[in-house]
């Protein structure tokens, strides 16, 4: 059986073990107060061109999702996201149990606008109501979103222009976001994050980490006091330095250029999805969403995805009819070229 219906199902890049390996026997302060936490994060703020950014490194994305809008966020708010937002349908209501409320928005192809964030705290600051509702507080974007679409510098630039007159927390959640930096349809860059949002993150448990991801807080507001948020929603690991070290090696000899294994690794991953894809539509097989990132949505017939499934996994998006099932098939950082050569070849022969 091959696996394609994830992009976090091997260990990790070789770079990172190889580093892991090398330290393993040193003695370093705990809690992420160590030399290696604090050089990777000096590389992100460089890489982001925000020498004065808080750096703080989570075990995963949930942990960071959660601890992030909660540190953010009065008691009496919520955060606006798209219906198919990760924090609205794939976090056990984890923000919820933080206390807030998941605002969800009609997305199209996993995005909203800036239109719908300020006609939504519009209409909440009009109600008579208001004080009796969840207040908007924060937008939370996924960057690629959850069916592998990507916003637009100019539509990221809308957003947060309407945030900041709004007043409103932009964030962004990066758990992809190597693999939408490095699609061909991308036009955002690392600064330009920094930039327009308040606080966003490198996600590493999906791009060739074992497991981390790098939060990156760039309004000043949201920096104090965040690491007794972290504590206290049970994220600040012990052996802190096993986050630090991996993206010291996954963004080894990062100049800029994509140079690094995060990114050229991440490439690849989008380089063999968009072949997949290409095999798929010369058969004349639809897609369920237009993505030009490692994630591919395919409509298939249930005679070839029966045939497909016999060998290869893949994650059932559901049944748009009688007789086609949606599947996702996703490549990874670590997606062999025999693998993707074999399901090219299957499917040319359905």
């Amino acid at each position: 059986m091959l696996r394609f219906e994830c992009d976090y199902g091997e260990g990790a890049a070789q770079p990172v073990l190889d580093l892991l390996q090398k330290t393993n026997l040193e003695q370093t302060p705990g809690y992420g107060e160590d030399e290696y936490c604090a050089a990777a994060a000096d590389k992100i703020r460089t890489l982001c061109d925000a020498p004065d950014a808080a750096v703080h490194f989570f075990v995963g994305a949930t942990q960071a999702n959660l601890t992030v809008i909660d540190a953010a966020l009065k008691p009496w708010q919520g955060v606006l996201c798209a219906e198919t937002g990760h924090i609205h349908v794939h976090e056990t209501g984890s923000i919820e149990a933080t206390g807030h409320k998941c605002l969800a928005l009609p997305a199209k192809a996993g995005k909203i606008t800036a239109e719908q964030i300020r006609a939504a705290v519009q209409a909440h600051r009009v109600n008579p109501s208001h004080e009796h509702e969840v207040q908007p507080g924060m937008v939370y974007l996924s960057n690629p979103t959850e069916v592998g679409t990507l916003y637009t510098k100019e539509e990221l630039t809308d957003i947060s222009a309407t945030c900041y007159d709004l007043g409103l927390t932009l964030f962004v959640d990066g758990a992809r976001m190597a693999y939408g930096l490095m699609s061909p349809a991308n036009d955002l860059n690392l600064q330009d994050y920094a930039a327009l949002c308040d606080v966003f993150y490198l996600g590493g448990t999906k791009c060739g980490a074992l497991f981390g991801e790098a939060v990156v807080i760039t309004n000043d507001d949201l920096k104090e006091d965040f690491r007794y948020a972290i504590k206290q929603h049970g994220g600040m690991l012990a052996k802190g330095r096993l986050l630090g070290l991996q993206f010291l090696a996954l963004l080894d000899g990062e100049d800029g250029s994509g140079c690094s294994p995060y990114f050229t690794m991440a490439a690849e991953a989008d380089r063999q999805a968009l072949e997949i894809r290409k095999a798929f539509t010369e058969k004349g097989i639809g897609l369920l969403h237009d993505s030009p990132t490692n994630q591919q949505f395919f409509v298939l017939p249930d005679a070839w995805y029966n045939t497909l499934a016999e060998q290869y996994a893949m994650s059932e998006m559901g049944k748009p009819d009688d007789e086609h099932t949606a599947v996702r098939i996703c490549t990874s950082w670590a997606t062999r070229p025999e693998a993707v050569a074999q399901l090219i070849a299957d499917v040319q022969k359905l």
